[in-house]
């Protein structure tokens, strides 16, 4: 028993001694070593709050995709233009940015941006590529849309006699005395100075150049807003003041009518809770050619760029149907991807739950979407020029001839200004 016990224990110490060396002789366990490594730079624009979203989908793809590393740096809205530029300048600026597509433009026409092969967004919605097109030529990939939708008050409706919805924005002033002369209110306030809201009219018409500006339907149009701002139908404010003091405006029970971004709605909800008991909602006004406008960001890689491979992988895996479907439910924007649009989150609604359905209505707009203007050159001062003039006719007290004259010498400045 005795030597049994001998034996066992010399069999345990050879044991140990034999997984020591095997230890000592095992070499370390290293990650695999990746050739090439990428730090892909990617600047946002006003996402800095949603870290909760953006960090688990950067750690999936640098899962799927070890060879690059994603950066992500968050840039204040209002700084976005003047700190990319400066950085395209640079020799080292970041290698994807989140942009608007006018100014994407503009750094496109100046040869500043790298062109993507147009059949990698094939899964994208169709109209909203073409509007990301330089020369035929695809300069940036999609990121998310928005495209705004008309509230209505129910009541204000009702007391004015009104039973149906106008389409369009003929339509919609046509009712303006109606609604003034039974209630008091306004039927809108167009806020026709703010951004490009005049031009998205105007274009809804047909009237995108300079020759269309002086058409007799152009005159039309501006005449018929001189109407209803001397005729006190529509605010004073509509040719000084924002979508902000429209939306106050509309809270307050003063408008019929609104055209907003159905993201809005959480707004008049929480601060209005009366008025947006009273609140319908219905597709956004259209011009002529029935179509509807729509509002796009976009992901851009600049000429410059260091690692413009990793920088188009992580922009297409940032707008896949899963990744696209999420930011929508958190932010109220629409996805720009095919697939994300079919999900039953855009096309299920219901008829009792006015956000639901005014999500529906957003969602299905992007099927018919008017073309965007695109101007050659100087977009911003054109557009200066434009809600410049809207200004002059609407304040002007002379008759058609005087608006006529106005609105040809701003077509021959819009002319000089986009050559």
């Amino acid at each position: 028993m005795k030597n049994l016990k001998i034996i066992i224990a010399i069999v345990c110490i050879c044991l140990i001694c034999v997984e020591a060396v095997y230890l000592i002789a095992k070499p370390e366990q290293k990650p695999p070593k990746v050739d090439n490594m990428q730090e892909v730079v990617f600047w946002s624009l006003q996402m800095g709050t949603f870290g909760s979203y953006m960090n688990p989908i950067i750690a999936e793809f640098e899962k799927q995709n070890p060879d690059v590393k994603i950066k992500w740096i968050d840039v204040p809205y209002s700084e976005g233009e003047k700190r990319t530029l400066a950085s395209i300048l640079s020799n080292t600026p970041p290698d994807l940015v989140n942009l608007t597509p006018d100014f994407s433009s503009v750094l496109a026409q100046k040869q500043a941006l790298e062109y993507i092969d147009c059949t990698k967004l094939s899964g994208y919605n169709k109209q909203i590529v073409e509007t990301l097109k330089q020369d035929g030529r695809c300069y940036a990939v999609p990121f998310y849309a928005t495209s705004s939708i008309t509230f209505y008050n129910k009541d204000i409706l009702k007391q004015s006699g009104i039973t149906s919805i106008p389409k369009t924005y003929d339509e919609l002033n046509s009712i303006a005395l109606q609604i003034k002369s039974k209630t008091d209110k306004f039927v809108t306030m167009p806020t026709l100075t703010e951004n490009d809201t005049l031009l998205k009219i105007l274009n809804k018409y047909r009237i995108n150049t300079p020759e269309a500006f002086v058409s007799q339907k152009s005159v039309s149009i501006f005449e018929d807003y001189k109407r209803l701002y001397h005729n006190d139908l529509i605010p004073k404010e509509s040719i000084t003041q924002n979508h902000q003091e429209a939306l106050e405006k509309y809270m307050s029970g003063q408008l019929a009518f609104i055209q907003s971004g159905a993201n809005f709605l959480n707004i008049v909800k929480e601060n209005a809770p009366q008025i947006y008991k009273k609140t319908g909602v219905a597709p956004q006004f259209t011009g002529d050619t029935g179509k509807y406008d729509v509002s796009i960001m976009n992901l851009i890689i600049p000429a410059r760029a260091q690692h413009k491979d990793g920088a188009l992988r992580f922009a297409l895996f940032l707008t896949n149907k899963k990744n696209q479907v999420e930011l929508a439910k958190l932010t109220t924007i629409l996805p720009v991807n095919s697939d994300s649009l079919q999900d039953e989150y855009f096309t299920v609604y219901d008829d009792s739950d006015v956000i639901s359905k005014a999500r529906y209505i957003s969602a299905k707009q992007l099927n018919n979407l008017q073309a965007q203007v695109k101007f050659k050159y100087n977009h911003k001062e054109i557009i200066t020029l434009l809600n410049t003039c809207v200004q002059q006719v609407m304040l002007s007290k002379g008759g058609k001839s005087q608006t006529e004259e106005i609105l040809e010498n701003t077509a021959q400045k819009w002319r000089r200004l986009d050559k």
